[in-house]
């Protein structure tokens, strides 16, 4: 016979089965957290993803299958309609499992294939929701008799007093669905709101989030957003474009500097090959030429950064050239005055540079005897050292710029006063292409094989870092030459020598003719170049 209860002990019995089930369906959730998800995190991001998906349901229609026990029932008189209710909460869980079971599978397939979800979490969200209430409003109906229709149009004005309150939220929202639906931005992509430039860090139902270039997280409402112009750098492809004003001098020649602003370009670490760094001239005004330069970046992030270096190598290009940038009136004031100072202030000047050039030449190994009683000591006398160094140039070069390619012709070599040097030497052996690198520091020459046997160039030289050089010109060695004949034999069997001990490291080297190696390490061939170097000068 059926057991009964008052109505205040049923309800504390009803009341106490909730709490058991709940508890019930924690401790089942805590269980399968600790034998399943574990192990399936340490397997794959995929497995643990639907595992993870798959808990909460598990949990729930478990304890719900042991409340619907017939034991339970005879043993606990809650009442009937009690039961009816954990009926339904049963199917209701069912259906839960199956549509998380199914989203859970969709998903982990687009992982596996490692390819995004195309529905955009909000968008996500909400079908879920949509799908779970329409789920509970039918167990409603169709279980307990629960009369939904004016629950329905009740909703129209729930609906209505919950839009006036919310207005502000639910304006978020749909600006948020509409965001991404629309997939105006992604997580990660660099974005301009309105004013506001910064990495996608997360966006939701409500707000996104922007990490600025000073690392600070700006959180805009989607309403914001949804009303602003939005600039994507990303899309549609990481490609992006940077330009770079630049105003030079009127004297200057257009076709030289346009060459020079994209020769920077190409020689910045972060500027892509393709497509291809372009520079063009603007306009004229009062204080000089406008110019532009510009080029493309895969990573915008670092756009400032790759910006600045492009600058910084156009100067010390324009610097060498002898290009000036238009300044003020009072740093030309100045210039001017330097100009008209006493004539043994500036002589002065030109003589500490000189004696400068000079102690550099002395330090170097320029023109060093390899092998004998003489070997290390200089070929030149002090004279002709200070006469060289009266000739060569002094020049600055800004760190990642190249001096020379392989295969190139050379006619000018650098002696290295101060800064760093990279030189990679591109060679084949046994069908395969192989690089070497080396580096060149104070004191040290780059380039001299050129000079002084007129080979191409036998190696790729990069600015490892800013540089002073002293720049050996084939006129300057010409005019050297021409004032010692004598000094021409003694280079050609020093430069001879040289490559003959090389012969077999030259033949790898890609971009030499066979002709050119063998005129290198013959003392006749190199004398003969370097009298043909002083004829052509003497013109």
């Amino acid at each position: 016979m059926e057991k009964s209860f008052s109505p205040e002990l049923t309800l504390y019995g009803q009341i106490l089965f909730t709490l058991l089930f709940i508890a019930l369906a924690g401790l089942v959730m805590a269980l399968l957290r600790r034998v399943f998800i574990r192990p399936a995190a340490a397997g794959g991001r995929g497995a643990a993803g639907l595992r993870s998906r798959l808990l909460l349901p598990v949990s729930l229609l478990a304890a719900a299958g042991l409340a619907k026990l017939a034991v339970l029932r005879t043993a606990l008189p809650l009442g009937e309609k009690f039961f009816r209710f954990v009926d339904a909460a049963f199917v209701f869980f069912v259906i839960f499992f199956l549509v998380r079971l199914l989203d859970g599978l969709v998903r982990a397939r687009y992982d596996k294939k490692e390819r995004p979800f195309p529905l955009p979490r909000v968008l996500h969200g909400f079908l879920l929701i949509a799908v779970y209430v329409a789920a509970a409003l039918a167990i409603l109906r169709e279980f307990l008799g629960f009369n939904i229709t004016p629950l329905l149009a009740g909703s129209a004005i729930l609906t209505a007093v919950l839009g006036l309150a919310l207005q502000g939220v639910l304006g978020n929202v749909f600006s948020g669905m509409s965001l991404h639906y629309t997939r105006s931005f992604s997580r990660g992509d660099w974005i301009k709101i309105g004013e506001t430039e910064g990495q996608v860090v997360d966006t939701n139902w409500r707000e996104t989030r922007l990490r600025d270039r000073a690392s600070n997280i700006v959180v805009i409402p989607n309403t914001v957003v949804a009303s602003q112009t939005i600039v994507n750098f990303s899309l549609p492809d990481r490609a992006s474009a940077v330009v770079l004003p630049v105003k030079v001098d009127f004297l200057a020649p257009p076709a030289v500097v346009l060459g020079l602003l994209v020769e920077a370009a190409r020689e910045t670490d972060g500027v892509l090959a393709e497509p291809a760094p372009t520079a063009y001239l603007l306009s004229y005004d009062e204080f000089g030429l406008s110019y532009l330069a510009k080029f493309w970046i895969s990573d915008y992030g670092r756009r400032p950064a790759i910006a600045g270096e492009v600058g910084r190598l156009v100067w010390h290009k324009l610097r060498r050239r002898g290009i000036e940038i238009p300044v003020p009136v009072e740093s030309k004031l100045k210039d001017v005055l330097r100009v008209l100072r006493p004539s043994e202030d500036r002589i002065a000047e030109i003589s500490t540079e000189k004696e400068r050039n000079f102690q550099d030449f002395a330090r170097s190994a320029f023109l060093q005897a390899g092998e004998g009683e003489k070997a290390g000591q200089p070929l030149l006398s002090d004279p002709e050292i200070r006469e060289l160094a009266s000739r060569a140039d002094r020049r600055r070069f800004g760190a990642g710029e190249v001096l020379f390619r392989q295969g190139d012709p050379g006619e000018v070599c650098y002696l290295v006063a101060g800064g760093r040097i990279k030189g990679e030497i591109a060679y084949e052996e046994n069908g395969k292409a192989y690089t070497t690198e080396f580096t060149v520091g104070p004191g040290g020459l780059v380039g001299e094989m050129s000079l002084f046997t007129g080979m191409p160039r036998t190696a790729t030289a990069v600015v490892a870092e800013e540089a002073e050089l002293l720049e050996i010109r084939a006129r300057a060695f010409a005019a050297l030459l021409a004032r010692n004949p004598q000094l021409a034999d003694a280079v050609a069997e020093v430069v001879s020598g040289r490559n003959r001990a090389n012969l077999e490291t030259l033949r790898k080297v890609k971009d030499l003719a066979a002709r050119d190696i063998e005129a290198g390490a013959d003392k006749k061939s190199v004398l003969e170049y370097l009298k043909k170097l002083v004829h052509l000068f003497r013109r």
